[in-house]
């Protein structure tokens, strides 16, 4: 065989793996890399994460200096305040993504 008839195969080759890969592949909702129930769940741990950082703190300094929990309810306070702030970071990341998406999609059609 010459060289010319190896590109011919090689090209029909091509045109047939691209006619059969075909258009746009749907994904499954739940092979999306976030779905609602996980960002959900991120943002229950975010808080409770702020929340277990200010407990842990505040009763450290407790214990280090022997006061009343005035230290552990300061901190519990600034940890909820870190989780919520982190809550809605991760909220306004998500709300972006999806506003996203729509405009991806006009794009491809």
């Amino acid at each position: 065989m010459s060289e010319h008839d190896h590109k011919e195969r090689l090209k029909r080759l091509e045109e047939r793996i691209s006619a059969l890969k075909g258009g746009p592949q749907v994904k499954h909702h739940s092979e999306e890399h976030y779905s609602q129930a996980q960002m959900g769940w991120r943002m229950v741990i975010e808080l409770v994460a702020g929340l277990g950082v200010g407990f842990g703190i505040g009763y450290g300094l407790d214990k280090l200096f022997g006061t009343l929990p005035i230290f552990l309810v300061l901190f519990v306070f600034l940890g909820f305040a870190a989780g919520v702030n982190t809550m809605l970071r991760t909220a306004k990341e998500f709300q972006e993504k999806q506003a996203a998406e729509p405009a991806e999609d006009d794009e491809r059609a």
